[in-house]
């Protein structure tokens, strides 16, 4: 929405400039199908003034105050698992290294919830660590085993497969397993019920967001910014940015992230990139990743790339300035890689025109 105005504030200052340039074109009358494309542009202008409210994880403008609290969700990013369903209605999400080269993603959902949602997979601790921080609902299949320790002590509200696989969570004939759990908007909210969890927005966190008449920070030009998780090339994403739309179009091991549901193309204002320690924790190759002491970080946004910091503030991952205010989004939906220390971001992120 805050794009389309801009494009459509351009457009009349150009009419405008171009209007007072000959004061004799200027008294002509004006032909009627010009007049209804104002009209119609003031129109548009004036519906979104009438929308007070901004969405607290895209920074779109809407006209009814968000009351729904954040739920996220571990989807399955197996090649198996793919397209997935749901991502696209998505107002975040973070991808990470789960075991081995394999990474999984959190998606947030608070603008909407798709009809469906998956494959879902199992939770690591530090997936429960970043919905705890957003106070959200936590939905995950499964669980390790300092995961299951975790969502025991109820350290946050939550509802996982393991306990309602065939009721809440259903199969896919389509899929073989671990590959086929999903779960549908309706029992998101059902199962919350379930299991005694609140859907109301409590703890008002959010992120800033450049409002129509601020300038966007500009980088380095970067269309083109890749992400390498390992050699082999499934788990490594590549982002191109497109200028008219002002948004970057994600691809997995060379082909187009879509949505299974809607076969929409998975398009973002912003990627974000932040270096966090990584550990080795067991036999199986599980994880520990430190999601608290922020560090080095890169935001992609409008076409170029720059450098940052990130911290966690209270729960919220964000981008930091140098002058340590709080890195602005463009507004839309977000993609945030957490990248491990080792090789580090100049060895994992690349980026050119």
């Amino acid at each position: 929405m805050k794009k389309r105005n801009l494009l459509v504030f351009a457009m009349l200052s150009a009419a405008i400039i171009s209007g007072c340039s000959d004061k004799e074109q200027a008294q002509e009358p004006v032909k009627e199908a010009e007049q209804d494309e104002i009209e119609t542009i003031e129109e548009e202008l004036e519906v979104s003034e009438e929308l007070p409210y901004v969405t607290p994880f895209t920074g779109e403008r809407v006209a009814e105050e968000v009351t729904t609290r954040p739920i996220i969700v571990t989807i399955n990013n197996h090649p198996q698992a793919r397209p997935q369903s749901g991502l696209a209605a998505a107002d975040v999400i973070y991808e990470m290294l789960a075991e081995g080269d394999v990474t999984r993603f959190l998606a947030l959902y608070q603008s909407e919830i798709p009809e469906s949602i998956g494959p879902i997979r199992s939770a690591r601790s530090y997936f429960i660590d970043i919905a705890t921080g957003l106070d959200a609902f936590y939905i995950a299949h499964g669980y390790s085993p300092e995961a299951k320790a975790m969502l025991d002590r109820k350290v946050v509200d939550h509802m996982n497969g393991m306990q309602y696989d065939g009721t809440f969570f259903k199969r896919s004939s389509e899929r073989k397993a671990p590959h086929n759990s999903y779960i549908t908007g309706e029992n998101v909210v059902a199962g919350a019920e379930k299991v005694g969890a609140s859907l109301l927005y409590q703890k008002k966190v959010s992120y800033p967001f450049y409002e129509a008449e601020d300038s966007v920070k500009i980088g380095v030009t970067a269309n083109e910014v890749t992400m390498k998780y390992n050699n082999g090339g499934s788990f490594n994403s590549h982002y191109v940015y497109d200028a008219e739309t002002n948004r970057y179009t994600r691809y997995s091991a060379n082909a187009e992230t879509i949505d299974y549901e809607t076969n929409e193309s998975i398009e973002l204002a912003n990627v974000l990139f932040f270096e966090m320690p990584h550990r080795i924790i067991d036999s199986e190759g599980r994880r520990d990743i430190t999601i608290t002491g922020g560090g080095n970080a890169y935001v992609a946004q409008a076409g170029t790339v720059r450098e940052v910091k990130w911290k966690n503030a209270d729960g919220l991952l964000v981008a930091v300035e140098e002058d340590g205010t709080d890195v602005k989004l463009v507004p839309g939906n977000t993609w945030i890689h957490f990248v491990p220390t080792t090789p580090g971001l100049t060895t994992a992120v690349t980026y050119s025109e």
